[in-house]
């Protein structure tokens, strides 16, 4: 029998290759077409419900009902590929830490937004200018109070991040600035740092791994696998007084590293 370099008789692994591939067309198919589906139906109901129900209500209120009705969007979307996409969230917190948190993830993919979703808060994310440009999401996302970094004024950055804080909002960054791509992590920049010092902000660092290939980055193609999302323990203003923003940045980045290594090395 003819034997591959993989170690595995050929026909087994000519079978595996046929079924990884079948199973990578299935998914996209279901996930496109549930994408659509979702979002032809979804959008339009939700934003007249929301609409309906701000006559009346504070604006506050109103933020708060739009920011849940983004999460329960991308719940809906990343439920939609199971079983061949799981995700599964962990938090790791050992000591009671009330919020609200400065969210700060590592960043591989463009599903990372939407993964947000499992997290069981008021959030909003700090975006790149092109997300906050994009036809209908993109309105959606500054409805939302979402903060388009590189589309405003330093200080009016700080401001915003302040008074979200101040609101009980959690605010989740990705300081790579952009998707790695791939397990290696980029530097991180320093803003939501010196926002997390300027507010003495609780800092939640969120490890995301596995969905380097969901999809790979300048790709449409999701590949299946399984994305883990581990809430590290929160760092307290207590925690982190002594050290510098670039100690801080550095630190919280060797976490998410030393962390996302243990997840991979146990496969």
């Amino acid at each position: 029998m003819l034997v591959c370099n993989t170690g595995l008789p050929f026909n087994d692994f000519q079978a595996r290759v046929i079924t990884s591939r079948v199973m990578t067309v299935l998914l996209n198919v279901i996930f496109w077409i549930s994408w659509i589906v979702i979002s032809l139906i979804y959008i339009p109901v939700v934003t007249l419900a929301v609409a309906l129900l701000a006559t009346g209500s504070s604006r506050r209120t109103t933020l708060r009902r739009t920011r849940r009705a983004i999460s329960w969007y991308g719940w809906l979307i990343i439920h939609s590929i199971w079983p061949f996409v799981r995700i599964t969230y962990r938090d790791l917190e050992k000591r009671p830490t009330e919020g609200p948190f400065l969210y700060v993830c590592n960043h591989r993919a463009a599903s990372d937004a939407f993964l947000m979703a499992c997290l069981p808060y008021e959030c909003i994310q700090v975006v790149n200018i092109w997300p906050s440009r994009l036809p209908v999401f993109g309105q959606f996302m500054k409805l939302a109070g979402y903060l388009s970094i590189h589309d405003m004024p330093v200080d009016h950055f700080f401001a915003k991040s302040e008074s979200l804080l101040k609101k009980g909002v959690c605010i989740i960054s990705f300081p790579e600035g952009t998707r790695s791509g791939s397990r290696k992590m980029g530097a991180f920049t320093s803003s939501i740092f010196r926002v997390a010092f300027e507010n003495k902000a609780v800092i939640a660092p969120l490890a995301i791994a596995g969905n380097e290939n969901i999809p790979r980055k300048g790709s449409a193609v999701l590949h299946p696998g399984r994305i883990q999302l581990h809430k590290l323990p929160a760092l307290t203003y207590a925690d982190y007084q002594h050290m510098s923003v670039f100690q801080l940045k550095n630190n919280v980045r060797n976490l998410l590293q030393s962390h996302l290594a243990s997840i991979e090395a146990e496969g």
